[in-house]
């Protein structure tokens, strides 16, 4: 996994307009929470399409960039979350123990 890390309202504002041209992933991570490093870990061990841009962000150390990205994106808060962006969107988040690579790579099939 080549996680690009994301800590500016800058890099979000590249991040949704390449999503015109390639999807994007944000996982947004908690750095003191247990399941959001499980979490981490097992997207880490699969296999991540080469078709999708991934893009990690420490939450805890910029929190109002992540509520930037709920708020740019209408997407509800959570940590551990994945959300997939095409065309300008958020066409699917998921958060915790629910979040699987297998249904990221679905996204683009």
């Amino acid at each position: 996994m080549n996680w690009i890390v994301l800590n500016s309202e800058e890099q979000l504002a590249e991040i949704i307009n390449k999503s015109h041209n390639k999807p994007q992933v944000i996982f947004k991570h908690s750095i003191r929470c247990s399941i959001s490093s499980m979490v981490k870990s097992r997207l880490e061990k699969s296999k991540a399409p080469d078709s999708i841009d991934f893009h990690y962000l420490d939450l805890i150390n910029y929190r109002s960039l992540s509520n930037k990205i709920a708020e740019d994106l209408n997407v509800y808060h959570e940590s551990p979350q994945v959300i997939f962006i095409k065309d300008g969107e958020c066409i699917y988040d998921e958060s915790h123990m629910s979040i699987r690579m297998e249904d990221i790579t679905e996204l683009v099939a």
